[in-house]
């Protein structure tokens, strides 16, 4: 499977995506800059994590709003996978890619450790790869992850069972409504979460319980 890997000015995440799909996939993402209107033929399509565009504005709300993220809908329409990480998890919500919003951390303050976070639903694209329930680690570094949304759209996801991940065993680290720290589309083939699963996949990080979740999305469980 192909990768594409969006660059937007202000993302600090793409290398540490660039070497997790690497060393799990042993390909190498082919990187789109912020000014393409054209996607390459690709099977997944990532949105790092960062500070785009300094965070002015809204987190993400001016990369929203670039070239090649019109781009990214056009894909995500025809059901390629897409994955936001933290700040592409704003991006995607920006770009109504995924429904609710994020909001500065109940703390006010950055957040940067290590989380627990529950496997909601395994039955996606992106989470076959884990039992359900089952409870995995994943760091999270964000200063705007409170995950919101209105009563009745709250309601929707919910009952669509589209929470993917929420934050287990009291490690909510924003204040997060349900818990929520990733969720998918309708369709299920669009991934937002705000923790880092790059950050976690061989044991020099610590541990690999984010590696599953690449694997998954790559197709690459039978071959892992």
């Amino acid at each position: 499977m192909k990768t594409a890997l969006i660059q937007l000015p202000g993302l600090n995440r793409d290398r540490d995506m660039f070497a997790a799909i690497r060393t799990i996939s042993g390909h190498d993402p082919i990187p789109v800059w912020q000014t393409e209107t054209e996607l390459p033929d690709a099977d997944l399509i990532i949105i790092p994590g960062g500070f785009s565009y300094g965070d002015y504005l809204r987190c993400g709300a001016i990369a929203a709003r670039m070239p090649v993220m019109r781009a990214v809908a056009e894909k995500a329409r025809a059901g390629v996978r897409v994955i936001g990480v933290c700040n592409g998890f704003q991006i995607l919500l920006e770009a109504g890619l995924l429904p609710g919003a994020l909001m500065r951390n109940a703390s006010l303050k950055f957040v940067c450790r290590q989380v627990r976070l529950a496997v909601a639903n395994n039955r996606t694209a992106f989470t076959s790869g884990y039992e359900a329930g089952e409870v995995i680690n994943c760091p999270v570094a964000h200063h705007d992850g409170n995950y919101f949304a209105e009563a009745d759209e709250l309601a929707r996801i919910e009952d669509n069972n589209q929470v993917v991940f929420r934050y287990a065993e009291g490690t909510n680290p924003n204040g997060s409504i349900n818990d929520i720290a990733g969720l998918v589309n309708e369709q299920g083939n669009v991934l937002g979460m705000m923790p880092h699963p790059e950050n976690l996949i061989e044991t020099a990080h610590g541990g690999t319980d984010g590696r599953r979740l690449f694997e998954s999305a790559l197709d690459m469980l039978a071959t892992a």
